[in-house]
């Protein structure tokens, strides 16, 4: 069982990596980060490893390459591993924009193999 968060650039990204990192921590899982896919994985890495060891030095990481599709990639990683837990981070939105939940975020709600947690940037 693992931890799956995906790895995206964003103040909503980093939060759900530092979520995703506290609960693996939490509950002595295996954290899966899956990339967005933009850049090659040799290039996010690093940088996905250094960001996760600040957070905590005790959490075991694996990152794997995104196609592209955040979502797919997700879902894929989440029934490949059998996560007990998505991670996902989510943006404030106009009153509009309320009322539809991003494309990406109700897909991994909708086709999650196991819970998912979405968190939003405090403050």
């Amino acid at each position: 069982m693992t931890i799956v968060v995906g790895h995206l650039a964003t103040p909503e990204g980093l939060q759900a990596l530092r979520t995703a990192v506290a609960e693996a921590g939490e509950r002595g899982l295996p954290l899966v980060v899956v990339t967005s896919g933009k850049l090659p994985l040799e290039e996010c890495r690093p940088e996905v490893e250094e960001l996760v060891a600040t957070l905590a030095a005790d959490v075991d990481v694996r990152v794997e390459e995104g196609t592209g599709d955040l979502a797919e990639d997700l879902i894929r990683a989440a029934t490949s591993t059998g996560a007990g837990l998505i991670v996902i981070g989510l943006r404030r939105r106009s009153p509009v924009g309320k009322l539809i939940l991003g494309a990406g975020a109700q897909r991994i709600l909708v086709e999650a193999p196991c819970p998912v947690l979405a968190v939003k940037v405090s403050g």
